[in-house]
């Protein structure tokens, strides 16, 4: 048994290291000549076109063509949103032009008056528009949930004709320059243990003041190092460039005249830390990206100015993450505090980060065990069958979208075990459903383009922020148009003419949230969702929350990825492939980390742990174990929301079977409440299945409603492509068969 272990874990690695080869010369062909490039050899399935578009997202002025015609990048009709905020008071005019952020780490430093805090790690940091303060959140915790307050510890102003509003001149994936016009700017750079800034119009009044007492004010020699101390117990050091010359007015004030230069904060969590601060403190980052440049990896490249080497902070991801190939110290002994776990410092101004290959397959990862395809095909003819007499009559994208994924779903699992003759029903079904979407003739609903903000709208959301979950003001548009794109690689993939005359609308609809570049011109924003980070997407859109964005279902955000992967294999794009590939890739380790709680792990406190099996929802300054629609006490929602939908990808993402098993022991109890719902305890056999099958499956049989993305076929085809008796990890899921890229 140990050696057939071993064998596999090397054929793994063999298949998995193949495959990044064949990825990386794949993009490095596409950045090297990305407008000679020769075409890619389509799958069987699908006629040839004549050019494979070189980005999943085409940029405005790219073209589709196959070998009949050529097209413009499609464009869904513009829609007048009467709902949407206008950015134009808190971003830079040069800003404007091109499509603006709606689910980044500083979206509240653009809604409303612009005055809730963002978690920028380590700090908490809220702009009062004239002034900007500086908090070093404490957290408070109970069984239920985690959040840490703010409190303004540290506020700094310019006394010298402030404007009243703040400014956004600038952003990247890492980083947001915020301006207090017209005297100062503050690099805000995500894991900086510092926070600076610079005067911009010469010599600056500049005004620190406190909510706290201040004990003691020490200078160096120079007076370009201040360390601070406060009731609080707090001890704060502040760098300059020049000489600061504070001055204490009163207990909680202290003021320089005429200042020009850069200043540098930050908190002092341990006196030791302080000559390592002293250290790094004359190097200053003042933006930072990241790029996807290679399969299953994100590089970080920051721009500094100053002096010496970079020090910044690395939440736990990063560190597990970290590739050999970054040019880094970590420094294992200098941490602060964060509610994602230790931040630790390191040393160096570019990371390379690699999460494991997972594969986009279409079919179950190791079979479905023969034993099965007679229940299987019975469930599935007749979950079929219904369709004909069950039209989908909602308006809605999300209950829409999951409709269509699910009869999406009976195409792939006829193919699996051989049943292929219900394929014609499900056909022409999904082709029935998904096109009025696509052209515009649905009734009740449809997908707009907003130009204020640059992305995709539905008709009832532009007059109602409430309709769609949101979706008219940017919440929840990966969750939605996953959906979509699970159900339209599948028809493109059998029924290849549909695929190509639509696949502008389809590129359309991967474009909103999957676009990579910000390029003046784009038509989407970079990423909508995705947080290049902290490596999970985020849901919340263009609504202030005192806790910043927040994500409630990972399952759904990997979908997204998993299905714009599918996507590109139904059109031979193997550049789609691969970046909707690394994206799941990275969701499905962030998920793993953060909403998977085990007790005695340490990442957060024991109280919370021993409650919870997975978070409710994840918010940027908060854990909550509570749902949007549910109560904590509902666990078996609580296991579903984070399954849903049912997919080959889900076995990776639930892996450990250890984890498992604790979560459905710690869910069962729930299902004996009144009123549970059946399709959420389809979700909970479904996990269970994974280590008792037998006990699974006649729990699965005796059930007598599924979710409204779930069916019978899809839960029997679940268990009988599940092992026996697992224990530790799931072997043989990673393998990536990228059949497509190495023909």
């Amino acid at each position: 048994m140990d050696t057939n272990k071993s064998f596999k874990r090397k054929v793994i690695t063999k298949l998995g290291n193949k495959l990044n080869k064949i990825l990386s010369k794949t993009i490095k062909r596409r950045k090297e000549k990305p407008n000679t490039e020769t075409p890619v050899q389509i799958p069987s399935s699908l006629p040839p076109v004549q050019q494979i578009p070189s980005s999943p997202l085409p940029p405005t002025d790219s073209t589709m063509s196959d070998k009949h015609h050529r097209t413009s990048p499609f464009c869904f009709p513009r829609g007048q949103s009467t709902v949407l905020p206008d950015p134009s008071r808190f971003f830079s005019p040069n800003l404007l032009s091109s499509p603006l952020p709606t689910n980044s780490f500083f979206q509240n430093y653009c809604l409303n008056n612009g005055t809730q805090p963002e978690y920028i790690h380590p700090y908490l940091i809220k702009s009062s528009l004239t002034s900007l303060s500086i908090s070093s959140p404490s957290r408070y915790h109970t069984p239920a949930f985690i959040y840490q307050t703010f409190t303004a510890d540290l506020t700094i102003s310019s006394t010298s004709n402030p404007s009243q509003t703040h400014q956004i001149s600038s952003y990247h994936d890492l980083s947001i320059t915020l301006d207090l016009p017209p005297s100062l700017r503050f690099y805000l750079v995500r894991g900086s243990p510092y926070v600076t800034f610079t005067t911009l119009a010469g010599p600056t009044d500049l005004s620190f003041s406190t909510v706290h007492a201040i004990l003691s004010l020490t200078p160096n020699d120079s007076c370009t190092k201040y360390t601070l101390t406060m009731n609080s117990g707090q001890t704060f050091i502040i760098y300059s460039s020049s000489p600061l010359n504070l001055e204490q007015s009163n207990n909680s004030l202290l003021t320089a005249k005429g200042f020009s230069g850069f200043v540098r904060i930050a908190v002092l969590p341990d006196p030791s830390y302080e000559q390592v601060l002293d250290q790094f403190s004359s190097c200053y980052p003042v933006s930072g990206e990241a790029s996807m440049n290679r399969p299953f990896c994100i590089e970080y490249n920051w721009v500094k100015k100053g002096w010496g080497e970079l020090l910044l902070l690395a939440h736990p991801l990063h560190l597990k993450l970290l590739s050999d190939d970054s040019s880094v110290t970590v420094l294992d002994g200098f941490k602060y505090r964060s509610i994602d776990g230790d931040l630790v410092g390191v040393v160096g101004d570019s990371w390379v980060l690699k999460a494991d290959p997972i594969s986009p397959t279409w079919h179950s990862m190791k079979g479905v065990s023969e034993d099965g395809y007679d229940e299987i095909t019975s469930a599935l003819r007749k979950d079929v069958e219904s369709l004909k007499s069950n039209p989908i009559t909602t308006a809605s994208s999300y209950f829409y979208g999951k409709a269509i994924a699910r009869a999406a779903r009976f195409a792939l699992i006829g193919e699996e075990i051989g049943c292929k003759d219900v394929i014609p029903t499900i056909q022409q079904f999904l082709k029935s459903s998904i096109t009025p979407w696509l052209d515009g003739t649905f009734n009740g609903n449809g997908f707009l383009y907003d130009k204020k903000w640059g992305g995709l709208v539905t008709r009832m959301g532009v007059a109602d922020s409430g309709a769609d979950f949101g979706f008219g003001v940017y919440n929840d548009h990966h969750y939605h148009l996953g959906y979509f794109l699970y159900a339209i690689a599948v028809l493109a993939k059998i029924d290849p003419s549909w695929g190509r005359k639509y696949m502008p609308q389809a590129y359309a609809m991967a474009a909103d949230f999957l676009t990579l570049t910000k390029k003046s011109g784009a038509t989407y924003a970079r990423l909508r969702c995705f947080d290049m980070w902290k490596l999970h997407s985020w849901a919340g859109g263009l609504t202030e929350f005192a806790d910043g964005r927040n994500q409630e279902s990972t399952s759904e955000a990997i979908n997204a990825y998993y299905s714009a992967a599918l996507l590109g294999l139904s059109y031979g794009d193997t550049h789609l492939a691969a970046v909707g590939s690394t994206l799941m890739a990275f969701e499905t380790r962030a998920a793993q980390t953060w909403w998977h709680v085990r007790e005695g792990e340490g990442l957060y406190e024991e109280e919370f742990a021993k409650e919870n099996r997975v978070v409710g929802v994840l918010w940027n300054n908060k854990r909550d174990s509570g749902l949007w629609f549910a109560p904590p006490e509902w666990r078996e929602c609580r296991l579903g929301i984070q399954l849903l939908p049912l997919l080959p990808v889900s076995e990776v993402v639930f892996e450990d079977v250890g984890f498992v098993k604790d979560l459905v022991q710690w869910t069962l109890p729930a299902l004996e409440r009144d009123g549970v719902g059946e399709g959420w305890k389809g979700f909970v056999y479904a996990l269970e299945g994974i280590y008792d099958k037998s006990t699974a499956l006649e729990k699965i049989r005796g059930l007598k409603d599924h979710d409204d993305g779930n069916s019978l076929s899809n839960l029997l085809w679940w268990i009988y492509s599940r092992d026996d008796g697992c224990e530790g990890l799931v072997e043989g899921i990673r393998c990536c068969w990228y059949r497509h890229y190495g023909r």
